[in-house]
């Protein structure tokens, strides 16, 4: 059973309805990933193609109808999105708001028990269900608008998905249960889209899926990213292309070849490897092992000179004792990743490894998770200043605190490194490319001055 509770503090921050009009005026709640927020695009491109007007996280008083897409992937983000739901069901027992709709992972994978538990949310919708939602505004699924995507990130980048769902068996992972197999998109269909992205502005591409590398296995009996990769290169309008969460096991080292030759596609892989130990990736059916993780890394620094890679580790997982962490450690220390983010690991029914009894404590969880992050700190540190007095082209994201925030190659929005350019002393574009030679370094961020020509 989930445990329901609520965070009532401070309702007048909640959106109020509009009064006496009578029209209908959307707020979408986005949570979780990248590809959740795909996913509310998506919604608000047909919401909006059919008449209706609809905001995304809005934080004013115009609406007063709230659509919560959730995530259901680990505790937290569960207990955030289970607040989340609340909240809005609060306001609108309080008369602020008129109905409150779930969508998503958590409404997919515990529909009937959240159902039960709280009762006055309007409808609840599974991951694949937006043309039920939609017949809730009495609006139509738009097939003519496929393609088509409201962004609500910056105007000059967009999360472009290619797949959907994810056929892997890591024993962790409850993505199969909310978003099931894995479905690749036609490449036309992502043409398509990346054309009408770059005809709306944007100049850099996330590419996102539960598992990139298994694109195309099911359409065209191969993995194709290579040849999705090479297409997408040749849009014109788009400057950079990502790659995120490359799964290492059965990794089409073609893409190393494109890379390298396609400077439109940036040098930086995200390739979440989960663990070191060979012992761990069994347990964790990870398909893979520390000499195969190490093998595929030397290829790839070596085919692709410079490339950041960004990856991921879990620890806490059952089974993991001090000499399993111990040999993580010593493998992150070794390999130098130059971005690296750390999950505890959530005992998730369902998953295989909810069969295995969760023997790591909480504490000892939370105090490995420390130890890795801050030899990352230092590890970043170290590749961070070395990159001092080196020009980088940078893509400038906003304007915040004083700074123009930018971004290398060598950094996704959100998780990754950002360059600080003093606006007070410097104007940038925000949207613009420039080049930015460092002046100083941090752990996890750039100090620079725009260089001129002079």
């Amino acid at each position: 059973m989930l445990v329901f509770f609520a965070n009532f503090a401070d309702l007048k921050e909640i959106i109020l309805k509009t009064k006496g009009t009578g029209k209908t005026k959307v707020n979408l709640v986005t949570l979780g990933c990248s590809k959740n927020l795909v996913d509310s695009e998506v919604i608000m491109t047909q919401l909006k193609g059919n008449g209706i007007a609809v905001a995304h996280d809005a934080d004013g008083n115009e609406n007063n109808v709230v659509i919560i897409n959730t995530c259901g992937f680990i505790d937290n983000a569960k207990q955030e999105s289970i607040d989340t739901i609340l909240k809005y069901v609060d306001a609108k027992q309080n008369g602020l708001i008129e109905k409150v709709y779930v969508t998503g992972c958590l409404s997919q994978r515990y529909r009937d028990e959240l159902e039960h538990e709280i009762p006055n949310v309007d409808a609840w919708f599974g991951t694949m269900e937006l043309p039920l939602l939609l017949k809730k505004f009495k609006a139509d699924y738009k097939h003519e608008l496929i393609g088509e995507r409201v962004t609500t990130t910056a105007k000059h980048y967009a999360y472009l998905k290619i797949s959907e769902g994810c056929d892997r068996p890591c024993s962790f992972c409850a993505i199969p249960i909310m978003r099931g197999k894995h479905i690749s998109k036609p490449i036309e269909m992502v043409i398509t889209e990346a054309k009408n992205l770059a005809r709306n502005g944007v100049k850099e591409l996330l590419l996102i899926a539960q598992d990139s590398t298994y694109y195309g296995l099911d359409l065209y009996k191969k993995r194709n990213l290579s040849e999705l990769l090479d297409r997408l290169s040749d849009v014109e309008g788009i400057d950079w292309i990502r790659l995120h969460y490359a799964f290492p096991s059965g990794f089409p080292e073609d893409i190393l070849d494109i890379m390298a030759k396609k400077p439109t596609i940036c040098n930086y892989l995200d390739i979440p490897l989960q663990h070191a130990s060979s012992t761990m990736l069994e347990i964790m059916r990870r398909g893979t092992s520390r000499d195969k993780t190490e093998i595929l890394l030397d290829k790839i620094r070596t085919k692709v000179p410079g490339i950041a890679i960004r990856t991921t580790m879990l620890v806490g997982h059952p089974g993991e004792t001090k000499k399993e962490f111990d040999e993580l450690m010593e493998f992150v220390e070794k390999w130098k990743f130059e971005r690296l983010g750390v999950f505890a690991y959530s005992h998730e029914d369902g998953t295989h490894a909810y069969q295995l009894k969760d023997t790591v404590t909480q504490k000892t969880k939370e105090a490995r998770v420390s130890a890795l992050m801050e030899l990352q700190e230092q590890i970043s540190l170290d590749l961070n200043e070395k990159k001092i007095g080196k020009t980088f082209k940078t893509i400038i994201d906003r304007k915040e605190s004083g700074y123009f925030v930018g971004r290398t190659e060598f950094d996704s929005p959100e998780v990754d490194n950002e360059v600080l350019i003093d606006a007070s002393k410097y104007y940038l574009k925000i949207g613009d490319f420039a080049n930015i030679k460092i002046t100083e370094a941090r752990e996890f961020d750039l100090i620079g001055i725009p260089r001129t020509n002079k």
